[in-house]
């Protein structure tokens, strides 16, 4: 294979997540695909704006989901060339299933499938470790502490991955998905290799005989692939050696140890020996071992899970999350790494909690922090209210978007994960039918979920005959990850690239619903009609109905026309019913007066609140000239 590499000598401040995709760029990748999710978002779309502007052939395509996008990944590298999956720590869960599988091929063409992981978590379920994947499927793992360390690791990465034949994993976390850092813009790689695939059955075939074969080579593979990571990849596993006599070693991974070095550096500590690991997994043992046995003791500190600590044979002797010296839970951040260092080190841990200057600025600008809530004109917000309105005694499963902000609206009972909207609402359904009673289910879901994982089940509660009501609240845009584009909206990320648009109304009758309604999500008033009805439909005819809320999400800035409304103080009684079930940002209880009126700010002149007082208090302002 020869490489040909064009010179592009130039620095650029990026975002991590735009290192990361430069990188996926250069290195010569062919295929590239996601499903978006905070905080992998950005990454897709800087891949195809680099590959647009260094003339790449790449792909680069959104999968419906992140099981999708990886197969599509995993088929390009059986064909020789390379490729690239990008998904969130809770999208793996969903590809899991073809990870776990694909660890054991010996692939032809290099892999990297790209984990970003949230711990906090700050915009996600769970704060799962995606390193522990990595060791369940026995993939090589790397961890990069900056945004410029995670570029360099795609080229490394994909290399190891043709090496050795196996997928390999790059773990960033929130904090280098998000961190700016200058950036080298290097050389680009031109790869000669073109799609040929070689058809061995025995080889591209997961079949339960063949385990018995990539089982032990899979084995073999890890233990190579970790005497490499003892002796030749030193410019991400290195010592830091304390210049005076070492009083503590720590052992540091991912963004924890570029966090310890500024505290050391700014407490003048030089007497901590520090051992940088780039690759937890599989852990280089001996380099870590022999660190280990040269200091007085250990601190382990790694997000977000004890992934280097379980390695080790023996963890007796160390300090870490196996005897609670270092929480169980929670990112580590610098306070929190200052609170666990300092009385190791004999020093005061500093003031804790809320930064004093930043609650005398909010103090003096008069901010009042909120809790999260749907954008002011958000179309959900309309459908939630009219799904209270109509069945005020349903139970209401929601999914995971924008939408699960309608709890805010006391509109969502439950959530689980992507998807679940649907199946929760046959699982109601069941149980009230199993006995004996009958209570109306809704459910809620967003377009770009439907697609992701509403349609088994779909399928599955049309063949059983489930009685609910699916409302899919249709925004034309995968919204709470930055607006990229899905089924529904069928554009794609390259250049004149061209996708197509798939009806969500065909896809609900092809799964067998005979019962769909598309409406305007401002609609209030039409919206409680058709929930009624529907719960009707579903409830007779034994099968579920889907009503479809289409209104484009605000933030695209749609032309609609513009209607000003007031609260008439005469009117409103102080009952905060706009407050406690409409929640939207532009209607505001003054505690003072207990009257609720209209914050200019935030109001968008929508004119769905009209429809919510119930005691017409809230009105629509005509404007002069009009």
């Amino acid at each position: 294979m020869m490489e040909v590499f064009h010179t592009v000598s130039t620095k650029a401040i990026l975002l991590g997540n735009e290192a990361i995709a430069r990188g996926i760029v250069e290195s010569g990748c062919l295929v590239a695909t996601a499903y978006p999710g905070t905080p992998s978002s950005e990454i897709l779309p800087a891949v195809a704006k680099f590959a647009d502007e260094l003339a790449s052939p790449m792909a680069v395509e959104w999968g419906v989901n992140e099981k999708v996008a990886f197969e599509m990944a995993l088929a390009a590298s059986f064909t020789g060339v390379r490729s690239c999956a990008v998904m969130k720590q809770v999208g793996l869960n969903v590809a899991a299933d073809p990870f776990m599988s694909a660890a054991h091929f010996d692939l032809k063409g290099g892999m990297l499938l790209v984990t970003a992981d949230d711990p906090g978590p700050h915009s996600s379920q769970t704060e799962q470790d995606s390193r522990y994947f990595a060791m369940f499927a026995k993939v090589p793992c790397f961890d990069p502490a900056t945004g410029a360390e995670a570029k360099e690791m795609v080229f490394d990465a994909f290399d190891l991955s043709e090496r050795f034949g196996i997928i390999t994993m790059l773990r960033p976390s929130v904090r280098v998905n998000h961190c700016r850092q200058s950036v080298d813009l290097g050389e680009i790689r031109t790869r000669d290799e073109e799609a040929k695939f070689v058809k061995e059955p025995s080889r591209w075939v997961c079949l339960p005989a063949s385990v018995k074969v990539n089982h032990p080579r899979l084995n073999r593979k890890v233990e190579d692939i970790r005497t490499a990571f003892e002796t030749e990849f030193s410019k991400y596993n290195y010592e830091v050696p304390a210049k005076k006599e070492s009083v503590l070693g720590i052992v540091a991974s991912g963004v924890s140890f570029s966090v310890v070095m500024d505290m050391l550096k700014g407490w003048g500590r030089e007497d901590v020996s520090v051992l940088k690991i780039g690759t937890p997994h599989p852990l280089p043992l001996k380099m870590v071992t022999e660190f280990m046995a040269r200091q007085p003791k250990v601190l382990f500190l790694e997000e977000t899970y004890p992934v280097m600590e379980l390695q080790l044979p023996d963890r007796t002797g160390i300090l870490g999350r196996w005897n609670g010296v270092v929480p169980g839970a929670g990112e580590l951040l610098p306070e929190v790494i200052a609170s666990i260092l300092a009385p190791l080190l004999g020093r005061e841990a500093g003031p804790g909690g809320e930064d004093p200057l930043l609650k005398q600025a909010l103090e003096d600008l008069k901010v009042t922090p909120r809790r999260p809530m749907l954008c002011p004109g958000c179309p959900h917000r309309a459908s939630f209210f009219s799904i209270r309105q109509a069945l005020p005694n349903a139970v209401n499963p929601s999914d995971i978007g924008c939408y699960t902000l309608g709890v805010n609206q006391k509109a969502v009972d439950a959530v689980v994960d992507m998807g679940a909207s649907v199946t929760m609402g046959s699982g109601f359904y069941l149980a009230h039918k199993a006995s004996g009673t009958e209570r109306p289910v809704v459910s809620t879901i967003g377009d770009s979920t439907f697609f992701h994982m509403g349609l088994p089940g779909l399928a599955s509660a049309v063949y059983n005959r489930h009685s609910f009501v699916l409302a899919i609240l249709d925004n034309s845009t995968t919204a709470m990850t930055g607006g990229q584009a899905n089924p529904s909206v069928g554009t794609k990320l390259r250049k004149g690239d061209e996708g197509r648009k798939v009806d969500i109304e065909g896809a609900c009758r092809g799964c067998g619903v005979t019962f769909v309604k598309t409406l305007e999500a401002y609609d209030v008033r039409k919206g409680k009609e058709v929930i009624a009805e529907a719960w009707e439909y579903a409830r007779e005819r034994r099968e579920p109905a889907v009503v479809i809320f289409r209104h484009p999400c605000m933030l695209l800035r749609p032309e609609q026309s513009s209607i000003p409304v007031r609260v008439d103080p005469g009117k409103c009684i102080g009952c905060k019913f706009c407050i406690n079930f409409f929640n939207c940002p532009g209607l505001v209880f003054n505690e003072e007066t207990k009257k609720a009126f209209i914050d200019e700010r935030f109001c968008v002149s929508c004119g769905v609140c009209v429809s919510v007082c119930p005691h017409g208090a809230i009105e629509a302002v005509q404007e002069e000239g009009r």
